[in-house]
């Protein structure tokens, strides 16, 4: 099963739209409300190479970025060779 993380905030449209994209394909994922918890906000800065945004989405480990990342991986076919690689 794929670990994908989603770094994101309340009343954040892009994160409820990645969000949104990940449901639509039955992928589970872990939330980190990065306004509400410190140390998972220095966790993602860390982790992204100090981007400051929101969501920050990594999958299996691998950082994909923002929301129009996430988007542009779906459009591209390769959001499903990351979440289950072969």
């Amino acid at each position: 099963m794929p670990v994908i993380q989603v770094y994101s905030g309340p009343n954040c449209p892009f994160c409820d739209r990645a969000k949104a994209l990940l449901k639509s394909k039955n992928h589970a994922f872990e939330e980190y409300d990065v306004k509400a918890d410190a140390d998972k906000l220095a966790e993602m800065l860390e982790r992204s190479g100090g981007r400051r945004t929101i969501p920050q989405i990594f999958i299996n480990g691998t950082h994909v970025g923002g929301c129009d990342d996430l988007y542009a991986l779906h459009s591209q076919g390769k959001l499903d060779e990351l979440v289950n690689p072969v």
